[in-house]
């Protein structure tokens, strides 16, 4: 298995179709080519020996996605393989099943991130993963009767309990008289954590020695709204909402990049270098968040910390909406490009934009010192949510949360988009492995950002007026081949966030599927957690940096 140091030991070694066709040898029933990546179509008792020896003999060690759809003739559920070492290594590993018992074996002893979301796709769709050690609901309850996405599920069927089996799932705290140990509920609750979260928690004690977060109380419905929606005017609105605090520009790319290389659409370098500048600028404002409530929650200062990362995303905020013309859903990408050109007077918005960089130094330096410095501060960070990178890659963990375990990987760098490949700047990463080191991480990015930004201010003040071209010639109506599949993700503020869809030759797509960077890093929170205290438990949690309304979707 991968070590998290491959960057430092050469590039991964590039595994040829053949030699992936050999590898998987006769339990390959089908190919299934995909856009991003070569299918193999597997029985669904062969999972868990085919993922395993494309982890181990082939390097795929990332399980990036897992997406479950119901066809007319057939279920079927798609994973999609990476290496953390180069994500444009790829390949999908398609299992079948039959209407009539849609049983697949579960991947969970090779991959843990597919414990989430092989519930997810049970919950959803109604695909049993034969072995899983956890085969509940995930984001229903437990009483809900069909699955939401299956083709004959009826949404105006009244969802009836009788009152025993609609019992309130937050329990009364109580002990364990045989074990001695301490049920606790965390939750459900809403203070920093950006949505609703209710953690289940056992005690020793004060020590930690069974957490389960209990997700679900967002239904967004995000994935059937878009498949609902056409792919040139309508999708775009919805991606804002996903993580609604913070990364809209984000979220809107990676929506355009998959529609855009689904459907081979050419976007202007003066539009990539636009995405790009507004893309960090929503990162800074992410991170700005996440400090000021990360702050919040193991330091406790209202007055000082919190407000001044508030502070300081404000002022990024006023920037986005100068550019946009909205101050929290954005609805600025469009397929092609971007809206429009930069807010007039140019050289206004330009220098309010220097301005703020110019000041952003000083302004790390003083959470340095307010911060990263502080003794009370120190000691509830250090050594406390303690993530090794194999554990990490296990769950599929990614961004500040992977980086901040030493795994160097950003897809801004190993899978270029945008305008990122043509720019200076470092990608960062922090082998302490615990939460303070995902705290320098941000801090550290914020600075990455701002190099960024500066260049591309430098390049759109430069450019030739006649070339400043925002949008490519896009069709009026898109409707991409019958049956073509694409996953495509790019660099959002959390981590590695993704998009599956399936064409069925429509104006709409067939299968949209969100891949959250929230709902993989927050799956780790039990490794994280178990064996230290209730006060650590709240800081790793809050060192996540989750927003429920992506984890949900």
């Amino acid at each position: 298995m991968s070590t998290g140091l491959e960057r430092d030991q050469g590039p991964p070694i590039e595994v040829s179709e053949d030699e992936l066709e050999a590898l998987i040898g006769d339990r390959a029933l089908a190919r299934d080519d995909h856009l991003n990546a070569s299918g193999f179509v597997i029985r669904p008792d062969d999972v868990q020996s085919v993922l395993s020896d494309l982890r181990d003999e082939a390097g795929f060690d990332h399980l990036a996605c897992l997406t479950a759809q119901e066809y007319p003739d057939r279920y079927e559920s798609i994973y999609h393989l990476r290496k953390y070492a180069d994500p444009t290594q790829e390949v999908s590993v398609v299992v079948p099943t039959t209407t009539d018992e849609p049983v697949s074996q579960t991947a969970e002893p090779v991959f843990r991130t597919a414990d989430w979301h092989e519930r997810e796709a049970f919950d959803l769709v109604g695909i049993d993963y034969e072995g899983h050690p956890d085969p509940r609901r995930i984001l229903l309850p437990e009483t809900w009767q069909g699955h939401p996405l299956s083709r004959g599920y009826d949404q105006e069927k009244p969802q009836i309990v009788t009152l025993t089996e609609h019992a309130n799932p937050v329990q009364p705290d109580h002990h364990d008289d045989e074990s001695d140990t301490m049920f606790l509920n965390i939750g459900p609750h809403h203070p920093a954590t950006h949505g609703v979260l209710h953690i289940e928690t056992v005690l020793d004690g004060e020590t930690v020695v069974d957490v389960d977060p209990d997700i679900g109380y967002l239904h967004r419905c995000e994935e059937q709204m878009c498949q609902q929606g056409t792919y040139r005017h309508q999708i775009m609105p919805y991606p804002d909402r996903w993580d609604y605090v913070s990364a809209g520009l984000l979220n809107e790319w990676a929506y355009a990049r998959t529609a855009e290389d689904l459907a081979d659409i050419e976007v202007p370098d003066y539009a990539q270098v636009i995405r790009t500048m507004g893309a960090e600028l929503c990162r800074i404002a992410s991170h700005m968040l996440a400090l000021a409530t990360f702050a919040l929650d193991v330091y406790g200062d209202f007055t000082a910390i919190f407000q001044y990362g508030m502070r300081d995303r404000e002022v990024v905020q006023d920037i986005l909406e100068d550019l946009t013309g909205q101050r929290l859903m954005f609805n600025y990408f469009r397929l092609g490009g971007v809206a429009w050109d930069l807010p007039e007077p140019r050289e206004e918005f330009i220098e309010k934009t220097r301005d703020f960089l110019d000041g952003l130094p000083a302004k790390v330096d003083e959470y340095h010192d307010l911060l990263t410095g502080n003794e009370i501060f120190q000691v509830r960070t250090h050594n406390t949510g303690i993530l090794e990178p194999e554990v990490a890659k296990q769950y599929g963990c990614t961004g500040p949360v992977a980086r901040g375990s030493g795994i160097d990987y950003d897809l801004r760098r190993d899978d270029p988009y945008g305008y990122y490949d043509n720019l200076e700047w470092d990608v960062v990463t922090e082998d302490g492995c615990d939460n303070y080191s995902r705290v320098l991480v941000r801090m550290q990015e914020v600075e990455e950002s701002a190099k960024i930004i500066e260049q591309c201010i430098d390049l759109l003040e430069d450019w030739p007026e006649d070339e400043r071209t925002v949008q490519s010639n896009v069709p009026r109506t898109l409707k991409p081949d019958a049956d073509t599949e694409i996953y495509r993700s790019v660099e959002a503020a959390k981590g590695e966030l993704g998009i599956y869809i399936r064409s069925d030759g429509t104006a709409k797509p067939g299968r949209f599927k969100i891949r959250s960077p929230c709902f993989h890093n927050l799956s780790a929170l039990p490794e994280m957690s178990e064996g230290e205290y209730v006060p650590d438990l709240i800081a790793s949690l809050g060192s996540l940096d989750i927003v429920l309304g992506e984890v949900d979707r």
